[in-house]
């Protein structure tokens, strides 16, 4: 089991790192929603290597908004937390200004890797996306926040997925540029949710990946 704790050179958050063992039946992916639209959905199995469990998680202190408000700032536009360098959110399926069941987005990345996903489960504290043919992960992410005292919000990102071909299983798993640059877009969108709130990150963002062989075949 690896432990590693070290802040990236490029910027002052803490990040706590942990990669360890897992296994499909406890790190596998939540139930689908029933009535969910899985049309073109991918799931790990459809994918290529190791699933990968992946939860980030932060705290916020001096929040000016609750575990609600900044949920709905988000659902409203997930760009406003996203680093556009890195990912732009366009909407394809939906009304703007929402986060509803059925919506779908392409998520824009450098390279040729836009992800479509589309939403599957949503409530005043947290959305899900189920990814679409065509990402470069297959499985599904989960957004959520909650209160835990005045001022204080918990923001997490939570994913299941494994790499969506053997190119995404090469540049995630061998190679690692993929899984770097994943790093950094989600601590970034932690950073970027503590400044919508208007507070401060407390003790850095915590970033756990557990790895687990999928069945196929």
């Amino acid at each position: 089991m690896a432990v590693t704790s070290y802040a990236y050179i490029w910027r002052t958050t803490v990040l706590h790192r942990r990669e360890l063992g897992g296994s499909m039946a406890e790190d596998g992916p939540p139930p689908f929603p029933p009535g969910a639209d899985l049309d073109e959905v991918q799931t790990p199995e459809h994918g290529s290597g190791d699933l990968m469990h992946r939860t980030y998680r932060s705290r916020i202190r001096e929040s000016e908004l609750d575990a609600r408000g900044l949920m709905a700032r988000v659902c409203a536009d997930p760009n406003v937390v996203a680093p556009n360098a890195l990912a732009r959110f366009q909407k394809v399926e939906g009304p703007e200004g929402r986060m509803a069941v059925g919506d779908e987005f392409s998520i824009r990345m450098p390279g040729p890797w836009d992800g479509p996903v589309r939403c599957i489960r949503v409530d005043d504290r947290s959305f899900r996306f189920a990814t679409l043919e065509g990402h470069l992960e297959a499985g599904q992410v989960e957004w959520a926040a909650a209160d835990l005292g005045p001022g204080l919000v918990a923001f997490r990102v939570e994913s299941w997925s494994a790499p969506g071909d053997r190119l995404s299983n090469l540049m995630h798993h061998h190679l690692r540029m993929a899984k770097e640059v994943q790093l950094h877009m989600w601590t970034s969108v932690h950073e970027r949710v503590a400044k919508l709130c208007g507070g401060r990150l407390d003790g850095g963002i915590d970033i756990e990946t557990r790895t687990a062989a999928v069945p196929r075949g």
